[in-house]
């Protein structure tokens, strides 16, 4: 739910770390780690701050690579929220042999499903050679996201109809079309940004428990059950989005005195309120912009 980049403090080492890294993804399935071609740098995503200090410390103590950390981020994903059916042609001459693809398709909303490639193409008007261009296109542009850069969940790729060129079709070409015709109509779409939202669990003396309710309040969340804990005390429960939650164990230690504490785990990936997907877009507009 949280992505950090990490450099390498000697580039030397780049084989060593594409090894640990592997190794600790093995062993941990909620961990992964992809390299950026853009930046050159590393992205490891985990389930939180304390999650992937682990890694880090583990990296270094057990594995022997230092590295040098950014600050987290939040993992966000993006999905569509309405079909849209799309004719396509993608043609390029450059002298030489030229590139031609032509696909029609739709794509459409998935709900809790993931990503998933139906081919309805019939009679080879698209040759069987090319299908997996068009498969690996649709793949490229969902994993590097349509919409603010960030990966793609729960949408259907329906390949209806298409043709192709004696000469000049290729699956490059397919692929290359479908990347093409993806980012034509996204925004035709009804795209969304979604973030990660975690259920939290705190403990606290009764005479804190105002504060405490009134700061996860202010922070997009809410608390939706209250049980007496102990004498004294209270147990609340409830979500808040994980983007308004760092830094969040030393807000109640302050609100608390310390005696007040806390756990967290994931619950769901969930809309984005527009105002904020707006802007998480101008800053990744902006980010692109700067590379």
């Amino acid at each position: 739910m949280i992505d950090l980049r990490i450099e390498l403090e000697d580039k030397k080492n780049r084989d060593k770390l594409g090894t640990a890294l592997n190794k600790l993804s093995l062993e941990d399935p909620s961990f992964t780690a992809k390299f950026d071609d853009e930046t050159e740098e590393t992205i490891i995503s985990g389930m939180g701050e304390l999650h992937l200090e682990v890694i880090i410390d583990r990296l270094k103590t057990e594995h022997k690579v230092d590295v040098l950390v950014g600050k987290p981020s939040v993992a966000y994903r993006e999905t569509i929220t309405s079909e849209f059916r799309h004719n396509h042609k993608y043609k390029k001459q450059t002298g030489g042999k030229g590139q031609y693809a032509h696909i029609e398709f739709r794509l459409e909303p998935n709900p809790g499903q993931g990503l998933e490639f139906i081919n309805r193409v019939v009679g080879g008007n698209i040759p069987k050679e090319y299908i997996p261009g068009v498969m690996k296109g649709f793949n490229d542009a969902a994993q590097k996201g349509l919409l603010a850069g960030f990966p793609m969940v729960d949408m259907k790729f329906v390949l209806i109809d298409g043709s192709s060129h004696d000469v000049d079709s290729s699956e490059m070409a397919f692929r290359n079309c479908t990347v093409q015709a993806l980012k034509q109509i996204i925004n035709r779409t009804g795209p969304q940004l979604l973030e990660p939202v975690m259920k939290i669990e705190i403990n606290t003396p009764d005479e804190y428990m105002g504060d405490i309710i009134a700061d996860i309040n202010r922070r997009r969340g809410n608390i939706e059950r209250l049980r007496r804990f102990r004498k004294g005390s209270q147990k609340l429960n409830g979500k808040a989005p994980l983007k308004e939650m760092f830094g969040y164990a030393s807000t109640l230690r302050t609100l608390s005195s310390g005696r007040a504490s806390f756990s967290m785990e994931f619950f769901n990936y969930l809309p984005l309120p527009k105002n904020l997907q707006d802007e998480i877009i101008a800053e990744q507009r902006e980010k692109q912009n700067t590379k």
